[in-house]
Order: structure tokens, then C-alpha cells, then sequence
């Protein structure tokens, strides 16, 4: 591709098309590394920015929508303004009011749209999808017992979310097991009985066919009562903007290392963009595409090489997690570790390359997945007691979070370390809450809380001990 663009941090104009995490967090970065230029950013919502990976934690009822509203920007953001057209000769951008914005660097940050199934008898007004908070709105102003169709991470976490509730729930699932992405067989399996536990009627294997009055029918002939139907079926990156300026776009748009797209003035970053042929789709490369680019874009040596796969599941009650690879669990050539108790509802299945992990499945073992994503992140050797390592305990290195390095990622979302938590913790913030209002810990995607919280733990527990030695 073109020459990186070098911006003046005066006089350059940034404009970003979006209003949400990635747009947010690139303003950020932009700022705390010095930029001081203008700063435009243009969201079609007519709302502040909010973080959609919590909205499941709205439907559930332990955030009011309120508390998802991310902080004020050093920007000139302007709600309801959706960009129509992009002039790259001219370098601006209209809104669909007519208003035009000039530009010396243009981020495209536009997301994904839900992908809805078209199903005989279902209409837009028994039918919805999980994307933003007038989605989670709907779903709490409504009543009757719901479906939940795509048993992937959202379907999963939207159908627990409506069973906190109180509402009866039906998942249906086309694959043979839950989250086919991120689990194997067994972990799938395992996770449904969970969630019938819990008393969501799980289906797998089965499409929907028809709609009928308050009844979802199933292709295998069977019923699913359902006065609304929620699609948790997949995304697709937003690139009809991109289409229009005319820059290189295949399933989303196209990025080269510094994210930048054929046009070197114009760059995409989160849901929309397609780097080395993959969408992630999750907040973790969102944000750490932000940070790159801002630091592209100030001047600073950066690129993008893609961001380790960690899953966390955000439903109340699960301690589930998938890092890396799910094929390299059924690979021929690795080294697989597995540890089933599915009396107690525990299942850990790992698969290693020489010694480092190459993929994992972690049900019901959440001291252990902070260590297992640090392992395979860094591609550590694994340990040899690896069951001391899963269950958390001694003499297991790394272990709990409170035995992993100083430098280790706690807070994939906010790019927070051990370190950091350490230090706020000793400046003061000795709860979660205070934690996360001092560093920004846990306000992501919600899955590190747990380890956090075991993190505050240890230290008052550390702290104790050391009094105690003292007296």
C-alpha cells in the first residue's frame, strides 16, 4: 500500500465515522498521546457512546443503561449524524442533513449489522436483535416467553440474561452444540446441560421454520413457545460507506498492519475492518487497532498484528472461557489435556504444541483463565503440575492472577495490568468498584471481575498475614 500518512498533531484533522468503543477509545489515545488538532467524530445514533459489550448486563438488570455510557470526549461528536458520502478527493465527508466535514485523516469505525433470518410468519414486530440499547429497551418492555435463536456467545448470554429475568426461554441452536466457535463437542455439550440446569430449554441441531401465533415451529416438527423472537445469528461489518468511497473492501474493509485502508488517508478500525483476511468482531482487537492507529497517526512507530483469541462468557452463574485455536482440540499432532467432573459441572480440555498451549476450553475453572490466556498469550511452556494450574492452587506457576507477573494482562479491554491494579490498590481502591473507577478494569467486557476481585482478595489477605507477622 501508500506511503504511511505522517500527521501534523496541530494541524491535523482527524474525522471518525462511528460513535462506539473503537471510535471512543481512538479518541482517547489520540488525545493522551499528544494530539492536539481537531477531532470530529460522527455517530448515527442519536445518543451518547455507550458500550455495547455490556448491553447483556442491561438486559439482565445488574446495569441500568445509564452506567454503559462512556465518559465525555475532547471532541466535537455529533449524534444522529449519519455519513452518506465520502469525497476522498476533496477529503470530506457529508451527513445525510448536508453537512460537510473536511478531513486530513479518515477513520471509518462504522461496526457491524446484525444478520436477521427471514422466517415464514415472523415479523419485524415479534422479532428483534441484540445491538443496542433501544434493542435491550424493547426486550424489557415486552412479555411472554421469548427465543433465542444462535447459541453462539451472544445467544447464550442473551438467553441467561432473559432468564435472570424471569422470562421463559427457548435457545435454538443449527449446529450440534453450543458456541460450535469456541468449543469442542464435549464442551458444548456440557454447557447445555448447564443452561438447563439453570432452566433454559437448550435445542441444538434444529432450525427454525415457522412463526404462528405466539409458537416458533422448529424444522424437526417440535414447538417453542415465543411472543418474541430475538436473532443472535451473526454480524456483518457495515461497509456500504466504504463501498461508496471506493476503497478496497471484501467481507469488511481492508487494512494493511497500520491500518490504513487503499486509500493511505483513509483508515478502519473494529467490527468493519478486515486485517490479513480475518474480522474478529471483539472489543479486545477494537481497541488494541485503536491504540496503533493512534499512535500511527502521532507520528509514532506502530503496527497492528492481529490480537490473541480469548472468549470470555458474561452470563451470570458460568465461568467460561476459550483461548486460541478450538480446532487445535481435535488436532492429531498435540498434546491434549482434559479434565472432566461433570458432577460438578467442570470441564477443562487443552491441546499443546511443544509444551505451549495452542488452544483451550475452561468450563467451571475460573481461578485458572487469567493463567491459561497469559500462557498462551506469551507462548509460555505450560507447567508441569497442570492440574494444580487448573484449579488455581499451589504449587502451580503461573497460578491465581496474584501469582502471575506484574506484568500480565488482567483487563484485556482496557489493556490493564497486574501492576497497575497493584498500585491502585495500594493508592486506595481496595474493592472492584473502586478498581474500576480508578483504572477502568472490569468496565470492558465484564469477564475479568472475577479475577480481579480474587486479586483484591489476595492482597488483603497478603496484607493481614504481614500484620500478623508483625504483632
Amino acid at each position: 500500500m501508500s506511503t504511511a500518512l505522517t500527521l501534523n498533531r496541530v494541524a491535523g484533522r482527524v474525522v471518525v465515522v462511528g460513535n462506539g468503543p473503537a471510535s471512543h477509545r481512538l479518541v482517547e489515545r489520540l488525545r493522551a498521546l499528544g494530539h492536539d488538532g481537531p477531532i470530529t467524530v460522527l455517530g448515527a445514533e442519536e445518543r451518547s457512546a455507550y458500550n455495547r459489550v455490556l448491553l447483556g448486563s442491561v438486559l439482565d438488570g445488574s446495569l441500568p443503561a445509564a452506567a454503559v455510557t462512556l465518559p465525555d470526549l475532547d471532541a466535537e461528536v455529533h449524534q444522529g449524524a449519519a455519513v452518506t458520502d465520502v469525497d476522498r478527493a476533496q477529503r470530506s465527508v457529508r451527513t445525510a442533513d448536508g453537512r460537510e466535514f473536511g478531513y486530513d485523516a479518515l477513520v471509518l469505525a462504522t461496526g457491524s449489522r446484525p444478520l436477521v433470518p427471514e422466517i415464514l410468519g415472523l415479523g419485524a414486530d415479534r422479532l428483534t436483535a441484540l445491538r443496542t440499547l433501544a434493542d435491550c429497551a424493547r426486550l424489557d418492555a415486552s412479555a411472554g416467553p421469548v427465543a433465542v435463536l444462535g447459541g453462539g456467545v451472544l445467544g447464550v448470554e442473551t438467553a441467561r440474561a432473559l432468564l435472570a429475568r424471569g422470562r421463559q426461554v427457548t435457545l435454538v441452536h443449527r449446529e450440534p452444540h453450543l458456541m460450535d466457535r469456541q468449543l469442542d463437542e464435549a464442551g458444548g455439550r456440557m454447557l447445555a446441560e448447564r443452561l438447563r440446569a439453570l432452566g433454559v430449554d437448550v435445542r441444538t441441531g434444529v432450525k427454525a421454520a415457522s412463526y404462528r401465533s405466539g409458537t416458533l415451529l422448529l424444522g424437526d416438527g417440535s414447538e417453542a413457545p415465543a411472543e418474541l423472537v430475538v436473532a443472535c445469528t451473526g454480524v456483518w461489518p457495515e461497509v456500504a460507506l466504504a463501498q461508496r468511497a471506493g476503497v478496497s473492501v471484501n467481507r469488511g474493509v481492508v487494512v494493511d498492519d497500520r491500518l490504513r485502508t487503499s486509500d493511505p488517508h483513509v483508515h478502519a478500525i473494529g467490527d468493519c475492518a478486515e486485517h490479513r483476511g480475518t474480522t474478529p468482531g471483539l472489543v479486545a482487537s477494537a481497541w488494541e487497532q485503536a491504540e496503533v492507529l493512534a499512535a500511527h497517526l502521532t507520528g509514532r512507530e506502530a503496527t497492528y498484528g492481529g490480537t490473541p483469541v480469548v472468549s470470555r462468557l458474561k452470563a451470570r452463574g458460568i465461568d467460561l472461557a476459550s483461548v486460541g485455536s478450538v480446532r487445535a482440540l481435535s488436532s492429531g499432532d498435540a498434546e491434549i489435556v482434559t479434565l472432566s467432573d461433570p458432577a460438578r459441572g467442570r470441564y477443562a480440555k487443552l491441546a499443546l504444541h511443544s509444551g505451549r498451549i495452542s488452544g483451550a476450553v475452561l468450563l467451571g475453572f475460573p481461578a485458572a483463565i487469567a493463567a491459561i490466556g497469559q500462557l498462551h498469550d506469551r507462548a509460555l511452556p505450560m507447567p508441569a503440575d497442570r492440574l494444580s494450574l487448573l484449579l488455581g492452587t499451589p504449587p502451580a506457576v503461573p497460578g491465581a492472577p496474584v501469582e502471575l507477573p506484574e506484568d500480565a494482562v488482567l483487563c484485556r479491554c482496557n489493556n490493564v495490568t497486574k501492576k497497575s491494579l497493584i498500585s491502585a490498590w495500594h493508592a486506595g481502591a481496595r474493592t472492584v468498584a473502586e478498581l474500576a473507577r480508578a483504572t477502568r478494569a472490569t468496565t470492558g467486557c465484564g469477564g475479568c471481575v472475577d479475577d480481579v476481585g480474587r486479586l483484591c482478595s489476595s492482597l488483603a489477605d497478603r496484607i493481614e498475614t504481614e500484620r500478623e507477622g508483625a504483632a
